[in-house]
């Protein structure tokens, strides 16, 4: 796979989970089967990467890292939440997710 469709999906997926979280912000907790690793089709240990540089980054809060001596990691992210940061970055984005997919929408249709 070329590095900048893998570097294209990276984003895309990280795009998924906060806009998820948004979309949760008028239920009562987040439903964590939309932004879940089997919804994004990626593996468990990816999907934990990325939420542990949201947070790292200001983009959610709530995810709980616990490290072990043996350097397993658990990530809890029942209390996940966007954070203001999160949600300019999705404002800032979804013109560029707009035309990425007016261009995905294109070569689909050319290929």
């Amino acid at each position: 796979m070329c590095a900048e469709r893998k570097a294209m999906e990276t984003f895309t997926d990280i795009y998924r989970i906060l806009h998820g979280l948004e979309s949760c912000m008028d239920l009562g907790a987040v439903n964590l089967d939309m932004i879940s690793p089997e919804t994004l089709k990626i593996s468990k240990e990816r999907w934990e990467k990325y939420l542990e540089m949201l947070q790292d980054e200001g983009y959610i809060k709530g995810v709980k890292i616990s490290t072990y001596i043996s350097s397993a990691k658990v990530v809890n992210a029942d209390n996940i939440q966007i954070t203001l940061k999160g949600l300019e970055y999705l404002n800032e984005n979804s013109m560029m997710k707009k035309a990425e997919n007016l261009i995905m929408g294109i070569t689909g249709k050319i290929g």
